[in-house]
């Protein structure tokens, strides 16, 4: 029975959410499967990635073949580097705590990447909030000074207006004396 660890679809139309599965090849996408080992959201930035990182490596091990997608989860939450330096201890190029320490300097690394990475998405996250509120604020000056010309020349077109009725009131009142 050829296994093969592949994604299963979930989650609403535009809004895809998968599970990482160990199914028989033979098995539909989203039908009957062996195991569950993690899952796995895209649509966030990072991607989320929950994985049983043992259940993986066991099943890497017995034979299973991930496809391309899984693979690259794999090889990014560091499934493929432990197996490989699991083999490479089985071989005897490596002792088991070499191979432990390369590990964990590695995970170090990765960790920090995404740190990085996490950091920089939310420093440009509030660069944009912060270009977008200038934005408005310029917007908002320009308004209040055009409002403001605006009722300055309609002050300036009202006063020879009510100069012209105070002179005709004066008038009024001189013709009627």
């Amino acid at each position: 029975m050829p296994v093969k660890i592949r994604l299963s679809r979930h989650g609403r139309k535009r809004a895809p959410f998968y599970h990482i599965i160990v199914a028989d090849s033979r098995a539909p996408r989203d039908g009957k499967y062996i195991e569950r080992i993690g899952s796995y959201n895209p649509v966030s930035n990072p991607a989320i990635i929950d994985l049983d990182f043992d259940k993986a490596l066991d099943w890497l091990q017995k034979g299973a073949q991930p496809t391309d997608t899984t693979r690259a989860i794999l090889s990014y939450r560091g499934v493929f580097m432990k197996k490989h330096l699991l083999e490479g201890v089985k071989k005897g190029a490596l002792t088991a705590e070499q191979a432990e320490a390369k590990f964990e300097a590695w995970v170090k690394e990765k960790e920090s990447k995404i740190e990085a990475k996490k950091q920089s998405l939310a420093k440009g996250a509030k660069d944009d909030m912060q270009q977008r509120i200038e934005a408005e604020s310029k917007v908002r000056e320009a308004r209040a000074q055009e409002i403001a010309k605006k009722r300055a020349e309609s002050e300036a077109a009202a006063k020879p207006a009510v100069e012209e009725v105070a002179e005709e009131a004066a008038e009024g009142e001189n013709t009627e004396a």
